[in-house]
Formats: C-alpha cells, structure tokens, sequence
C-alpha cells in the first residue's frame, strides 16, 4: 500500500511538471532575456503587416452622425480602401501614391473637411467638369434631375440654403460631396467644392455596426458593401 501511495505521489509531481511547462516562468536572467527576444520579434513582425495596412491599404471609420442615414446609421464601423484612390505618404506634403482611379459619382468617401480638417463621410454627386444645381431639394447634375433612391428628407420645410444651390461647373481636381440625409448635412452646399487631395479613401463595406439606442448589435447590417 505505501509502495502505491509514494508510486502516486510520484505521478503527480510528474504531471504537474508536464503541465507546468506549458506555462513556464523564465527563472535565469539569461532566460528573460531570450523570452524578451522573441516578445520583441514577435512585436515587430505585427508593427511591420499592421503599419504598412493602415497607411496605404485599409482605414477604419465610425459613423458618429445622422448625415449619412439610412445608407450608413449611427453606430456602423466600416472599412474603407485607400488603394483605389492612392494612398497619401505619411509625413509628407500631401504626396499621394499612384491610385486606380479618381473618385466618380456615387462614390462613398471619406476626406478632410475644407473647413474644420476633421474627416467626413460623404457621397460625391459630381466630379470635375460637370455642372451642379439644386432647386428646392432636387438634384441636378448636366442639366439633368438625378434619380436618387438613396436620399432621406426628414423635413418638409422648404430652407431656400438648405435646399436651394445655384449652377456650378465643378472646378478640375474637385468633387461634389453631399450627405444621403439632405436635411441634416453640411456639406458641399455650405463648404463647397471638396479638392482630390483631401479625399482619403472609399468606404467599402460595414465590417460591425451597434445601436446604441437598443444597445443591441445589428446582425443584418454585419458584412453590407457600398
């Protein structure tokens, strides 16, 4: 019986030493300094995928504001790709790398605003070279009213700033940007025309979006392109 007792005993230490491997604590300076090695490796291998993605492949972004409802709602995070229109190079005067193509009308983008240098989400409605006119809240591009299925007028009081816009040729290098909620957006009817170079990114598809009313995840929203 003792023999069993101390052959038991003897296992136990065994599997505890197996079982405490998986967790080894380094006891040697020499063994905290390997152990920091390989956390450092292993840090800089994130920081050189993570980095390089954040500037010039993906950005993320978070709808803070009604101006863009019901296409994008309060609470949706989305990724947005600066490849399609080139990315901009971190420290220097606006340098841009070479992008697919420019901005075009329908586009969701996210740029600098011209006034405040916050970044804003916006639709472009038109692009260099076109005319651009508003005549109480109905949208005219080349002369022609544009079917605009996507647009949302939470008021039905005529505000001739609001919803009237005078015609304008978009100046070469600049976009047309307006919010989907017409009646609470600021943007190209106050600010005016937005310049390419402010531009960032085109936004893509909602990666999560969070009612923070119901404080509820919205499940149908999850994985929805634009």
């Amino acid at each position: 019986m003792a023999r069993r007792q101390s052959r038991n005993r003897q296992d136990e230490r065994d599997s505890g030493q197996r079982g405490g491997s998986l967790l080894r604590v380094p006891r040697t300076r020499a063994e905290w300094v390997a152990e920091g090695r390989e956390w450092l490796k292993s840090i800089i291998i994130v920081l050189l995928i993570f980095i390089p993605l954040v500037t010039f492949v993906v950005q993320g972004y978070r709808i803070p504001s009604r101006s863009m409802e019901d296409t994008l709602l309060v609470g949706d995070f989305l990724f947005a790709d600066k490849f399609t229109f080139g990315a901009r190079v971190p420290f220097t005067n606006e340098t841009r790398l070479p992008g697919i193509r420019e901005p075009e009308p329908g586009d969701i983008v996210i740029f600098k605003s011209p006034e405040t240098g916050e970044n804003l989400i916006k639709r472009v409605v038109a692009v260099g070279g076109q005319t651009v006119e508003m005549r109480r809240k109905e949208l005219y591009v080349d002369d022609r009213r544009l079917d605009e299925p996507y647009v949302k007028h939470s008021s039905r009081m005529y505000v001739p700033r609001r919803d009237d816009f005078p015609k304008r040729i978009v100046p070469s290098g600049s976009i047309f940007c307006l919010g989907d909620n017409r009646d609470e957006s600021r943007d190209s009817r106050f600010y005016g025309f937005v310049p390419l170079r402010l531009v960032i990114a085109k936004a893509d598809v909602i990666y999560f979006s969070f009612d923070t009313k119901k404080f509820l995840p919205r499940i149908g929203r999850i994985a929805k392109t634009l």
